[in-house]
């Protein structure tokens, strides 16, 4: 019997070439995709512009109907105050409310912008991404603004009107005469309303980040469970510190955000069911 030349490299075994197609594959998806530095900067470039443009074309937009976004806003405070009573806001400096409806129309043109913005950020990313990578990333790109609205809407129709009446409570006569009157000035009234929008908008996105990130490994249902506890602390300080100072505000944020983590625990189960069930049917064709 011959012995082996040790200069001849041993024949691959047969997961070894699987792994090897594999790899192949998954790089044959991105050839071509490939670029210098200076060309991922150049369509960086033009990502941003193009979403600039979006965002100043609806911001001119949004200026021509600021009175009626801002009108719209109120709502929460009419709902609070009642159907028959007047609704007076103040502004103390002659620039105030023009300044106000720049903000509000800047406001608007961003929350509008918003698949501008997606597409564009989908659209730079992309192309370095393996096919089953954009697969995974297109739906929470469309759930991003689903669980944003959501979020808007609880706050808006729910917990902002229960807030205002809990401070228009506390209208009523002093001693000696003195009424006492809520009169808030239009630009304190557009900041607490559009940062809530934007903290419950945002706190509503803990089952997509949570899920995403169970898809790409970094956590699992058992993760979460453990850290329940903890989860319940750091909600309350969320909450806590983007409200304000009122229990209604901060009970309006915190209890919506922990039924979103135990839903983001089943959703996370989901995701480890499924890629259990494909793992087995690739381990059932291996052969």
């Amino acid at each position: 019997m011959a012995a082996k030349d040790p200069t001849i490299p041993p024949a691959p075994l047969e997961d070894e070439k699987s792994d090897s197609k594999s790899a192949t594959g998954e790089k044959s998806e991105l050839a071509g995709s490939e670029a210098s530095l200076i060309d991922h900067l150049t369509e960086l470039r033009q990502r941003l512009i193009f979403s600039m443009i979006a965002i100043a074309v609806l911001f001119v937009v949004c200026f021509f109907f600021a009175d009626w976004i801002f009108d719209f806003l109120l709502d929460p405070f009419k709902t609070a105050a009642g159907a028959n009573e007047d609704i007076r806001l103040i502004y103390t400096a002659p620039q105030e409310f023009f300044f106000t409806k720049l903000k509000l129309s800047l406001f608007g043109a961003a929350f509008l912008a918003f698949p501008v913005i997606a597409s564009q950020i989908y659209a730079f990313v992309a192309p370095g991404l393996y096919k089953n990578e954009r697969g995974a990333f297109l739906p929470y790109l469309f759930a991003t603004p689903i669980f944003f609205v959501i979020g808007a809407g609880v706050m808006f129709y729910g917990v902002m009107p229960l807030a205002l009446r809990f401070f228009l409570s506390m209208e009523g006569g002093g001693d000696g005469g003195v009424s006492i009157e809520m009169l808030p000035r239009v630009s304190e009234y557009l900041s607490l309303i559009m940062t809530l929008i934007l903290a419950f908008g945002v706190c509503f996105q803990l089952p997509v980040i949570l899920t995403l990130l169970a898809r790409i490994g970094v956590v699992d249902s058992a993760n979460l469970k453990s850290w329940r506890k903890y989860a319940f602390v750091a909600v309350l300080v969320v909450a806590a510190f983007l409200t304000p100072p009122d229990p209604i505000s901060q009970l309006g944020l915190a209890l919506p955000m922990l039924l979103l983590y135990e839903i983001s625990i089943w959703s996370v189960k989901i995701v480890e069911k499924a890629r259990a069930r494909r793992e087995a049917e690739e381990a059932a064709q291996t052969p």
